[in-house]
Formats: structure tokens, sequence, C-alpha cells
């Protein structure tokens, strides 16, 4: 019988498919320094973001011979190793792309209405200060009509541009794999649009969009930086709800208290899961705790697709 610990949990649903196809599953998250020894009594496991599986947990690991990314990346799991041991590694890229896409606009609308620094604010001045708050606030932008830039183009990219196009907005993105094709807006009634787009170059995206936002891969280095910032119009927005490490957060904070941008959305972060206080406390930052996936629809999704993937892979 095949025995699963899903140490970072899954969606009633995906837990419930795996039961019927004859699968033992566990939901008690075991701490990483106890996991080695945990998984001596599994033959799989799966994962989100909060669980690493290096290389040395795998070779202490052999029992195991599938390993499930709930989401899209691998950042915690060095897939390449594992392959090499002979070991499945699978994930859910598509299952979570219009959550995160939606949390997205959350903090574009957020930041250009004030939201993450009028909800700090009117529960303390409202009452006393609230047309000089109303003043402060006087000066919200539509995003209609501008141009979204979109670094990262793959399916999350894709259902962000979705979002875009609907809104009315203008999009720019930019890839490592050119693309040049549709992007299909369903709307309401079962009519769909397809609107064509085409990649151009990062320094096309970068200098000519009214908004930024993220969808790469953990990099080596940070693709906005300093330089970056610099080549920007002045005021833009910038938005990360891909991966941290992916901008200089202290160049971002140096371009935001010059006005060089005018507001972030930060949903991922260098040092998590304790970012640096200066983002914390930035009254120009629109905050979410790495929540992009974390909808009851993006999870049922990976669950349902978490457990199809492991019961392809066992009953082959």
């Amino acid at each position: 019988m095949i025995k699963i610990l899903a140490n970072d949990g899954i969606d009633p649903i995906g837990k419930a498919l795996l039961e019927e196809a004859g699968f033992v599953v566990d939901t008690e998250t075991v701490p990483q320094d106890k996991l080695v020894e945990a998984l001596k009594n599994y033959d799989a496991i799966t994962v989100r973001s909060a669980t690493q599986l290096r290389k040395e947990t795998i070779d202490q690991s052999p029992s195991i011979k599938l390993i499930g990314r709930g989401g899209v990346g691998m950042d915690n799991i060095d897939v390449e190793y594992a392959r090499s041991k002979g070991i499945a590694v699978v994930n859910t890229p598509a299952a979570s792309s219009l959550s995160v896409a939606e949390l997205v606009f959350g903090h574009l609308f957020t930041g250009v209405r004030f939201l993450q620094d009028s909800n700090r604010k009117m529960p303390v001045e409202g009452a006393t200060k609230f047309n000089v708050l109303k003043k402060a606030y006087a000066k919200g932008i539509e995003l209609r009509g501008k141009t979204l830039g979109i670094i990262g183009f793959g399916r999350i990219g894709r259902e962000t541009a979705s979002v875009a196009l609907g809104l009315g907005m203008n999009v720019l993105a930019y890839d490592l794999y050119p693309f040049e094709g549709n992007i299909t807006l369903n709307l309401q009634g079962g009519i769909t649009v397809d609107i064509p787009i085409k990649t151009v170059s990062l320094e096309e995206v970068i200098g000519n969009s009214d908004f930024i936002t993220l969808h790469t891969p953990f990099a080596d280095k940070p693709i906005l930086g300093a330089e970056e910032f610099a080549k920007m119009k002045d005021g833009v927005g910038v938005v990360n709800c891909s991966r941290g490490g992916t901008i200089d957060e202290e160049a971002l904070l140096t371009a935001l208290d010059s006005g060089k941008l005018s507001f972030a959305g930060l949903d991922v972060f260098d040092n998590e899961p304790t970012p640096l206080a200066a983002l914390l406390s930035h009254s120009k930052i629109s905050l979410t705790p790495h929540i992009g996936a974390a909808t009851n629809e993006a999870q049922e999704r990976i669950g349902v697709e978490l457990a199809s993937l492991i019961i392809a892979h066992f009953k082959k």
C-alpha cells in the first residue's frame, strides 16, 4: 500500500481522490529537522513552499519514489538531483494562475488608490482628520488605458495579461522564450475574444510601462534593481507575486523614497518568513504574506491535479 506524506497539506478533495485510489495519506506536518526520519515510512511526499527537499534529505530518504509540489515554483526542491536518483518530481503549474493574477490586481488597485496607507490611518485618524486624509488620498488614478508591463510570460503572466486586457489596459510582455499568439478573454455568457499579443524586449517593458509585474522563477540576481528603476518612467508601480529575490529590496526602498516609484505591491520577500522591517512599515507598499495561490478554488484545483499526477505515476 502506497503511503503519502502531504507535509504542507492537501485539499480534502485531492486527499479523497488519493484514498479512493487505495493510497494512505497523512496530513500532519512533520518539522524540517524530523523529516528524514519520518520519510522512512513513506513512498511519496507532497509539499508547497514551506518544506525543503534538498540533496541531503533526498539522499537519506531512499524509500521516496515521488515528490509532488502543490503549486508552480520548485525552488525548495533539488529537482534535477531528485530525478537523477530516479525520483519522479511533479508540480501543478496551471492550477493557481488565476488566483495569483487576481492578487496582482488587488495590489494594483490598492496602490493607485492609496489603500495600503488609508487602511492604516483611517482607524487611527479617521474621526479627527477625515478631511486631511480625504485630501491626502485624492489623487488616485485609473488602470484603464494604462500600460502593464509583464516580466515572465508563462501561465501566470498570460493570465495576468488576460485580466489586464479585460480591464482595458495595454500590455507589454517579456519572456526568455518569445511568445506570439492570442490571449483569450472568457466573458460572461460563454463569449470569448482572442487578442493577439507578441512579447517585446525587457528594455521596452521597463522603459514604457506604467506598472510592472513580475512572474519569473527564482533568479541568481535581482531582475529589477537600481539600474532598472532608473530606466523606468517616473511614478511607475511595481508588483511582485512571483519569488523573493527577483527585486533588489534596498533599491526598491530608495526608488520609493525618492518618488521614482509611486508604490509597490509585495507578496514575496527575500527573507521569508521574516521580511525586512523597512518594507513592512513603508507607507507606499501594499503587503501580503505569500498568499498568491491561497484561494479555495486554487487549492481545490491544486489538490485534484496533484492527486491525479500521483495516481497516474503509481498506477502506470
